[in-house]
């Protein structure tokens, strides 16, 4: 078992910068993939970034490429994702999601076996 939980968004300006966080409990952070996932009112949640349980490589959407980046601290047991350059299509709820299969993490979401809460992030013109 994997908890999850969220936390970091908001209401932020266009061109502004947001950190989200998901610390995790259960199961050996260290052992498993973790992604963040979003989704906009009226859309189909979509793949953001992913990263390793090592933190070693990491994967984003096109869409975000550039602007955003995931880590982890495995010590801590949180995952991150630093948004910058936000725009208003960033807005939605972004999910944290743990990925618990062996090999890379993946794009998928009916590969993650464990999601958090969500956290709203507003992003105004």
């Amino acid at each position: 078992q994997v908890q999850l939980v969220e936390s970091g968004g908001g209401l932020v300006q266009a061109r502004g910068s947001l950190r989200l966080s998901c610390a995790a409990s259960g199961r050996t952070f260290s052992s498993y993939n973790m992604g963040w996932f979003r989704q906009a009112p009226g859309k189909e949640r979509e793949f953001v970034a992913a990263i390793w349980w090592s933190g070693g490589s990491t994967y984003y959407a096109d869409s975000v490429k550039g602007r955003f980046t995931i880590s982890r601290d495995n010590a801590k047991n949180t995952v991150y994702l630093q948004m910058n350059s936000l725009k208003p299509e960033d807005t939605a709820v972004y999910y944290c999601a743990a990925d618990l299969r062996v090999g890379p993490p993946s794009r998928v979401i009916t590969s993650y076996d464990y999601w958090g809460q969500g956290t709203q992030v507003t992003v105004s013109s």
